[in-house]
C-alpha cells in the first residue's frame, strides 16, 4: 500500500494507533509549510486560526483528497470546494462541538435568567442585591436548529423541567424526542416560545434567519440565547428589541466578530456577551482526536469518510 501524506494539528503519537500508510505531517497554522503542499491528500485544518490561515495552503494542494475541519461551521471554507480536485471532500467536526456548546447554550440561558451577570457586575461594587428572578423550569424552549448541538441542547434541557421543547430545524421530520418543526413555521412557532436557543449553521437560506419580524413575534421578555453564527440574527433587529427592553439576549456569537469595544450591544440591557467559546473548552482535544483518528483510519483503508458536507466539481 503506498503512504499517504497527511496534514494534522496534533503529532502522529498523540493520535496513535494510526495506520502505517499514512505520514503525518504537524502543521498548526505556522507561517513554514511542513512538507508541499502538492503532496499533501488528507488536510486538517488548523483549529481557531481563522479563514485565512485554513484556506493558506489549498492553492497548492494540488493532490488533496479530504479537507477536514475541526469546526461545525464551514462557511469559510465553502467557497474553496469547487477549486479543489474533482472529487475531494470537505467535512466538518460532526458532534465534536456537541458536548462543549451545549454545555454553554445552557450556561448562557441560566447565567441570564438568574440574573447571574448582574450579580458579577454587583461584585465588583460590592453590591448585595436580592432579587426574584425567571426560572429555567416552566418555561417553553425553542431550540432553532435542530441538528446534532440542538439534540445535545435539548438533553441538558430536560432535567431542568422545561414546560415544553420546540424543534426546528429546516425541514419537517421525526426525532427520537418528538417532531420537529420547519423552519418555514416560525411565524406560529414564534410567540409561543419564552427562550429561543439558536444552533443552526449559518447558510444562504440561514442569514437573516431570525430578523425584525421574527423578533417582534416573540412575546415579552423572552430570551435570544446564540450558539450558532452571528449573521443568523440580524444585528440591528436584536439591538433594537434589547435597548428597549422588550427582549432579552446572551450570545456566544456577534455580528460583527469580534464584536468592536464601541459596539452599542456590549451596553445593551439584558445582554450578556461570551467571546465565541462555545467549541474551545477541555471538552475539545479528546473528542478532536477521536474523531481525527477515526476518519484518518476509514481514509486510509479506502472507506466512506463521515461528515461529508461538499464534494467538489472538476473546475481545477
Amino acid at each position: 500500500m503506498s503512504t499517504q501524506e497527511v496534514w494534522l494539528p496534533y503529532s502522529a503519537d498523540e493520535l496513535a494507533p494510526l495506520p502505517d500508510s499514512l505520514r503525518c505531517l504537524l502543521w498548526r497554522g505556522e507561517d513554514t509549510y511542513p512538507g508541499d503542499p502538492a503532496a499533501c491528500a488528507f488536510y486538517t485544518v488548523p483549529y481557531l486560526k481563522g479563514p485565512k490561515v485554513a484556506v493558506r495552503p489549498l492553492a497548492e494542494m494540488t493532490s488533496v483528497r479530504v479537507v477536514q475541519t475541526l469546526t461545525a461551521g464551514v462557511e469559510h471554507m465553502l467557497p474553496e470546494v469547487p477549486r479543489l480536485p474533482e472529487g475531494a471532500v470537505l467535512c466538518n467536526a460532526g458532534d465534536l462541538h456537541n458536548t462543549s456548546t451545549a454545555e454553554l447554550a445552557l450556561a448562557l440561558a441560566l447565567s441570564a435568567l438568574r440574573g447571574v451577570d448582574q450579580a458579577a457586575r454587583d461584585q465588583l461594587q460590592g453590591r448585595w442585591a436580592p432579587a426574584v428572578h425567571t426560572s429555567l423550569a416552566d418555561r417553553r424552549v425553542l431550540i432553532l436548529g435542530y441538528g446534532g448541538i440542538g439534540a445535545a441542547i435539548e438533553e441538558r434541557l430536560l432535567p431542568f423541567e422545561v414546560a415544553e421543547v420546540i424543534r426546528v430545524a429546516g425541514h419537517a421530520r421525526n426525532a427520537p424526542r418528538g417532531p420537529v418543526h420547519a423552519s418555514s413555521e416560525l411565524p406560529e412557532l414564534l410567540p409561543r416560545a419564552e427562550v429561543v436557543m439558536v444552533a443552526t449553521p449559518l447558510t444562504e437560506h440561514t442569514r437573516g434567519l431570525l430578523g425584525a419580524r421574527e423578533l417582534a413575534l416573540l412575546p415579552d421578555g423572552a430570551l435570544v440565547v446564540n450558539v450558532a453564527r452571528g449573521p443568523v440574527i440580524d444585528a440591528e433587529a436584536l439591538l433594537a428589541e434589547v435597548s428597549g427592553g422588550r427582549l432579552r439576549a446572551a450570545l456566544d456569537v456577534t455580528d460583527p466578530e469580534p464584536l468592536p469595544a464601541d459596539h452599542p450591544l456590549w451596553r445593551a440591557p439584558g445582554v450578556l456577551i461570551t467571546p465565541h467559546v462555545g467549541g474551545p473548552s477541555t471538552a475539545f482535544e479528546p473528542r478532536a482526536k477521536a474523531l481525527l483518528r477515526a476518519q484518518l483510519t476509514r481514509f486510509a483503508l479506502g472507506e466512506e469518510l463521515r461528515h461529508t458536507v461538499a464534494t467538489s466539481g472538476s473546475e481545477r
